[in-house]
């Protein structure tokens, strides 16, 4: 008798072109993960009937969907088509800036890049981007090193180092230098949102039996960051229905990326274009609010709706001031920004999280024999303030990967 197990098991996706189809076999993608926990779920009703016997007479299956979460670590590239279907805009690049001339000044933990001519607004650059200095002769220091943007005017970007293994170096003015956003962007949008599910393969190798959920949707993505540990996704389908078989269905799948995961020392937040070093832990959820409609003479349903985008989440920090909070206590509006690497390497690849327009909820104070700690729910809203041209997105939530 052969024990399936989870080591054998293989998941593997594809984006559908009509909801609920199962797509051709080719092209899909095979993933990796820590759980995931996909199966067929039915509604079940009993009859009411009163017997003379004082039993229950019927027991019957109702409507039949596919549901359950998918678990990971964060790496970069491995989740950006769940991230991009979630927020329900696809990743874009953003063209790098060539020819400026660049010069570097601070000495930590904030650095200034400040180019003679041209303009970093009208360049595409936002709050919450991880740029880096590809070209020109700088000191070897300064290139190739991720920075986050917590600050810009046109001219001048204000930096923070990830992680913060070395420090750049003051120079320039620097002729002929690149200043590149690694990877692509993308962002809860506010008009020509797409509508993307994906069927999923659940491959028992041991066993040779498939399992493929097909019409999939985002129904809520979490991320979280904690104090320790590496940084974790759990991404919430619910799908149309479910096709069992004998043999394989995605038999040539992409492989799985190879990045590194995200541990959260290699983490760093930016509140209010300040860097914060005093976060123990971090986490963020978007709920698309995804609704369905049961037809009569259907045991699946014929759609899964689309709802609003709402994003919130908790932050928890050593207390060590007033700042986070009088943000609560005064209903300040605050941007959020949080960086992720895959390693301490200067120029590792990278996932960034944007929020341009947060409030907190609460700002609770513990209490013991230890070091106290804030903690800050916070809700995020759509950025009205943003676009094309200033410092921040119009948008809820941003994310930046460098290898989408």
């Amino acid at each position: 008798m052969t024990f399936a197990t989870g080591v054998n098991k293989r998941l593997k996706y594809k984006v559908e072109s009509t909801w609920g189809v199962i797509p051709s076999a080719s092209a899909s993608q095979d993933l990796r993960r820590v759980t995931s926990m996909l199966g067929l779920k039915k509604q079940t009703y009993e009859s009411n009937e009163l017997l003379s016997t004082f039993q229950r007479s019927d027991f019957r299956h109702g409507m039949r969907s596919a549901e359950g979460p998918v678990n990971g670590e964060i790496s970069p590239g491995t989740y950006k088509d769940f991230m991009a279907a979630a927020v329900r805009r696809a990743f874009t690049a953003v063209t790098a800036i060539t020819g400026a001339s660049i010069t570097i000044a601070g000495s930590g933990p904030t650095y200034t890049i400040t180019r003679a001519a041209g303009s970093f607004l009208s360049d595409g650059i936002k709050q919450g981007y991880v740029v880096r200095l590809t070209a020109g002769s700088f000191n070897a220091a300064n290139l190739n090193k991720n920075l986050i943007v917590a600050s810009l005017t046109a001219t001048v970007l204000t930096v923070g180092l990830f992680p913060s293994v070395a420090a750049l170096v003051a120079e320039g003015p620097i002729a002929a230098a690149t200043v590149t956003v690694p990877g692509k962007i993308t962002f809860a949008p506010s008009s020509g949102h797409t509508d993307l599910s994906f069927s999923i393969e659940h491959w028992h190798n041991d066993l040779s039996i498939s399992h493929v959920f097909s019409g999939c949707k985002i129904r809520k993505m979490d991320l979280s960051l904690p104090p320790t540990g590496i940084t974790n996704a759990a991404f919430d389908f619910i799908g149309k229905d479910i096709t069992p078989a004998g043999a394989e269905y995605f038999t040539s799948p992409t492989a799985q990326t190879s990045t590194g995961v995200t541990p959260a020392v290699n983490g760093l937040l930016v509140a209010q274009s300040g860097l914060t070093s005093n976060v123990t832990s971090f986490a963020l959820s978007l709920d698309g609010n995804m609704t369905t409609e049961p037809i009569v003479g259907s045991n699946t349903y014929g759609d899964i709706a689309e709802g609003r985008i709402l994003v919130s989440g908790q932050m928890t920090a050593v207390f060590i001031d007033a700042v986070m909070r009088d943000y609560f206590l005064n209903e300040t509006e605050v941007s959020l920004s949080v960086a992720l690497s895959a390693s301490s390497a200067v120029g590792s690849d990278i996932i960034s999280l944007t929020l341009p327009r947060i409030k907190f909820g609460g700002a609770d104070i513990d209490d013991g024999d230890k070091t106290l700690i804030i903690t800050l729910p916070f809700t995020a809203l759509y950025n009205f303030a943003g676009g094309a041209g200033v410092q921040s997105e119009q948008t809820t939530l941003q994310i930046q990967d460098s290898q989408a």
